[in-house]
């Protein structure tokens, strides 16, 4: 492991490397000098005492006065030769972020409708990733329009998260197209087709702001549209504990008495952020996967209300959270191999969803049997 990290380091820092040796030199230079002059001192202050121009003591104070001035020196050097680096990392990390976006970038404007109705239609899309020859997705065909709850489950690896990345725009299909209202996604204005989206990934992030800031991603917000998101997403109980203000502080980064959220709390915090927003369609990636068994059966009690008559994508390893929604898509190996309800699917005794159904329902059958037994 540290072969491959300094093999890594050489061949991303080769300039640097370069830097440092031409360095090499004026650091010797500056350590002889530094100790040149320390020596220097003490002959002379060592010299005017023993002439009685000064006492011992004197001597004392005089060489270490004068040793700490050189090596605040060499630090205030240091600090600069650190800086003159530093330039040169923050150079190429502002270089990678203006990177221009290979992703083709359309200008039409998207169609703002009084009626929210939307219909996304993924045609024959097929997706690899970039340096891989391994379909994640493949030859995928779904429609859904505004209103319509479609839950996605399958297991790890088989094309879910992808999935909501490609409808997002976080990659374009490799092969096929996403069209919204008949024309591909990829013609509309980015910044417009992706404020259609609020979405909840399983790597979220909350910052270091005050709550309300947090869900509304922004310094002015309206406290009412944030208290409701609040409250839609189950944090009523975390506002009375905390004087119901908005303006409690996150984490303790900048503020001292800032509140450490725990892992259930920070989801519904992000819950709340993607009803705050107020976009036509909501994208859930595992949203209740932090939250113990009551918690979570709090938020599939007010699902409905949650998300309103918005389109919802909903993605889960649990398969009980499927049954409040009317749509369900099974997706293995990157296809999907069944589409329908609850109950259609589990009549289908040979296939995925009932194998996985059952698979689940086993075990916490075996585990309240032994809860019971005990």
């Amino acid at each position: 492991m540290i072969g491959r990290l300094m093999a890594t380091h050489h061949f991303n820092d080769r300039a640097l490397d370069r830097r440092s040796r031409r360095g090499i030199p004026y650091e010797v230079a500056s350590g002889f000098a530094e100790e040149a002059t320390v020596a220097l001192n003490w002959c002379l202050t060592g010299f005017a005492a023993v002439t009685g121009k000064i006492t011992l003591g004197g001597m004392t104070q005089y060489t270490q006065s004068i040793t700490n001035l050189i090596q605040n020196f060499r630090r205030v050097w240091e600090c600069m030769v650190t800086l003159w680096f530093n330039a040169d990392y923050l150079e190429r990390y502002f270089e990678f972020l203006d990177t221009p976006s290979q992703m083709k970038k359309g200008c039409l404007p998207v169609e703002k409708r009084a009626d929210d109705e939307y219909k996304i239609i993924f045609d024959h899309v097929s997706f690899r990733y970039p340096g891989s020859d391994t379909y994640a997705l493949k030859d995928i065909n779904l429609e859904f329009r505004i209103g319509e709850k479609m839950a996605v489950v399958g297991m790890n690896g088989s094309g879910k998260s992808t999935f909501i990345k490609l409808l997002c725009r976080l990659y374009d299909p490799t092969e096929g197209t996403i069209t919204m209202n008949g024309i591909d996604i990829r013609r509309y204005d980015y910044q417009e087709y992706m404020s259609l989206f609020s979405v909840v990934f399983q790597d979220f992030q909350l910052f270091s702001f005050t709550l309300g800031e947090n869900v509304a991603v922004s310094e002015d917000y309206q406290e009412e549209a944030v208290r409701d998101a609040l409250g839609k997403a189950g944090m009523e109980e975390f506002l009375e504990n905390h004087g119901n203000s908005l303006s409690t502080v996150l984490y303790r980064d900048f503020d001292k008495d800032g509140v450490e959220v725990s892992g259930g709390e920070a989801q519904k915090i992000a819950l709340a952020r993607a009803v705050c927003k107020g976009a036509p369609f909501v994208l859930l990636d595992e949203p209740t996967a932090a939250l113990d068994p009551r918690a979570e059966y709090e938020i599939y009690k007010r699902f409905n209300d949650l998300v309103a008559d918005r389109t919802t994508v909903y993605i889960s390893h649990r398969m009980s959270s499927c049954r409040f929604c009317g749509d369900i898509a099974v997706f293995h190996e990157g296809r999907v191999v069944q589409r329908g309800s609850h109950e259609s699917l589990m009549q289908e005794t040979n296939g995925k969803y009932y194998e996985l159904w059952t698979a689940q329902a086993q075990y916490y059958s075996e585990e309240a049997s032994e809860t019971i037994a005990g």
